[in-house]
């Protein structure tokens, strides 16, 4: 390690201010829908059967896999 990768810093008070107020924030999901959005979530039509099926199959490989590139 660099002596600047060592060197500790210390964050001021206004950082500090700026970190408690933030950490009050209350999580938001944003806007609702709007009425053509909600119409065209409504409007999707049901999958094909097959696709649940390949799915159903990439989760088993994966659970599976072995070898290079396998997460432990």
């Amino acid at each position: 390690m660099s002596d600047a990768e060592q060197e500790r810093t210390r964050p001021s008070a206004s950082t500090r201010a700026e970190e408690a107020a933030e950490a009050e924030l209350v999580a938001d999901a944003g806007r609702p829908p709007t009425e053509a959005e909600a119409r065209a979530a409504d409007s999707n039509a049901p999958l094909d059967p097959e696709v649940g099926e390949q799915y159903e199959e990439m989760t088993e490989r994966g659970a599976n896999q072995r070898g290079e590139g396998r997460i432990p």
